[in-house]
């Protein structure tokens, strides 16, 4: 792990600031990131809370005054953020989002009014952070990249006076960062098999380290979910004396398929009592499998209504629709047509490659696929083989886990009826080779991990003259 360094400088009027925005990423990146580490015992060993809970004492504990949205889960949780905070910033809330990991930008973890904090906010709030976490470094360790990046967004939000921050957990939940928080209420998205070497290798377990983010008294929300995982839900929301209901079983929630001119087949959903909740809105984000996700969210914000925000259905429908796609299913190019999506697990790529089947049109498909060696490869793999006309591999130059392109390629071959296959050790050369093969119809999917989907946006966002460059994405 990156030693940390040396204690910084402070003067009697505040924070010494840092240099420039250069300097303040340089301080963030030699942070200790365990996304980086990714082995197990190191990562488990981490994840104690008592560090973060002291970093916020030394910052005075604004977070306790903040009210809260928090969301846990392995996948959607993302995505049900994005929703929630669009919903509220289209209400007239002024809103803090903090999701991980970033593209291009570590600032799009923290957004104010969904727009990125700017440097001069991140930079002046990260000195702040950088002397607490200082202070506290002898008796329990330098504070990881997670940690400094958490408190940081929680730090800005109570500054800028949010009216409601909206905070994706980072890994598991009991142990996270984010858990330091006294939400006004919690949201479980879809529990898959993740993370396995951190969280435990059942479903169950996985969902006891997700539950850690129930409250006493806090309503918990969640989507349809696997037999094990509601039991271990419901278990500790009854030990814990959290309100918990799962949409579609203690909630209404319906989903209906309509088509349209403008967006095809497309899935509606419905929450809550009528007259109460939200009827046959339409989900922003692409595929059958954010119907849930939308559920979710619709559902939070009928519980923030209990609690006095102000949510016409109106305002609601004008936000979803706002909701941004970063790195699910994005377009960052058009010609040749480039979409990128952030899908790493066989569940994912697979409800990718339907969303894009059922949702873009093209006459052949072209994949990009780059993914970490530590990942279920020959899961994607397979998945692959069912959508794709051609397949290039390639590795993030921002992964240090990054599978061996050439080995992908071998490994593919083997898979009976897969498609022709290439192998680029650089994302810009496979980019290019997927622009040779690629016709005036032809769409081209970049997908296998954040690292890959930031790399290949940053290219196109530099070759705009619209981006600094992509910087290294942490936990």
């Amino acid at each position: 792990m990156t030693t940390a360094p040396a204690a910084s400088p402070t003067r009697s009027d505040g924070p010494v600031p840092f240099a420039s925005h250069d300097d303040a990423l340089a301080y963030l990146n030699g942070r200790a990131n365990l996304e980086r580490v990714r082995t197990g015992a190191e990562v488990a060993d981490a994840m104690k809370l008592d560090r973060m809970h002291a970093l916020m004492e030394r910052l005075g504990n604004v977070h306790l005054d903040l009210r809260v949205v928090h969301i846990a889960g392995s996948k959607g949780k993302g995505s049900a953020c994005e929703m929630v905070a669009s919903c509220l910033q289209s209400s007239g809330y002024v809103t803090g989002l903090f999701t991980s990991p970033h593209l291009t930008s570590v600032r799009e973890r923290i957004r104010l009014g969904g727009e990125l904090v700017t440097e001069p906010v991140f930079d002046a709030g990260l000195a702040r952070v950088r002397d607490a976490a200082d202070s506290i470094e002898g008796s329990l360790g330098g504070c990881t990249y997670f940690e400094v990046i958490t408190a940081l967004a929680l730090l800005i939000f109570a500054e800028q006076a949010v009216d409601v921050a909206v905070l994706e957990v980072g890994l598991g939940g009991r142990l996270d960062c984010t858990n330091v928080v006294s939400p006004d209420v919690v949201g479980l998205a879809s529990i898959q098999l993740e993370h396995t070497d951190v969280l435990g290798d059942t479903l169950a377990q996985i969902a006891g380290e997700k539950a850690g983010i129930m409250k006493p008294g806090v309503p918990a929300i969640s989507v349809p979910q696997d037999p094990d995982v509601l039991e271990v839900f419901r278990a500790s929301a009854e030990t814990v004396g959290a309100d918990l209901r799962v949409l579609g079983e203690d909630l209404v929630y319906s989903c209906r398929f309509e088509a349209s001119h403008d967006r095809g087949p497309h899935p509606k959903v419905c929450v809550g009592e009528e007259g109460e909740g939200f009827e046959h809105l339409s989900v922003p984000l692409l595929g059958e499998h954010q119907a849930p996700n939308c559920g979710l969210a619709l559902a939070i914000l009928c519980e923030l209504r209990e609690r006095g925000f102000s949510l016409p259905e109106r305002s609601v429908a004008a936000g979803l629709e706002q909701t941004p796609r970063r790195g699910r299913l994005e377009q960052v190019h058009d010609a040749p047509r480039v979409v990128i999506d952030g899908a790493h697990t066989p569940e994912s790529v697979r409800d990718t490659l339907r969303a894009a089947g059922a949702h873009l049109r093209y006459d052949s498909m072209v994949i990009v696929f780059g993914c970490a060696r530590d990942k279920k490869i020959d899961g994607m793999l397979g998945e692959l083989v069912r959508g794709a006309d051609k397949v290039i591999f390639t590795k993030s130059s921002l992964n240090p886990r990054a599978a061996d392109p050439a080995e992908l390629a071998s490994r593919f071959g083997e898979i009976p009826d897969a498609p022709m296959s290439l192998a680029f050790d650089g994302v810009r050369d496979a980019i290019n080779a997927a622009a040779r093969s690629a016709g005036k119809h032809d769409l081209i999917l970049v997908i296998g991990s954040f690292h890959l989907a930031g790399e290949t946006k940053g290219m196109f966002e530099a070759k705009r003259g619209g981006s600094r460059g992509t910087e290294k994405p942490g936990a």
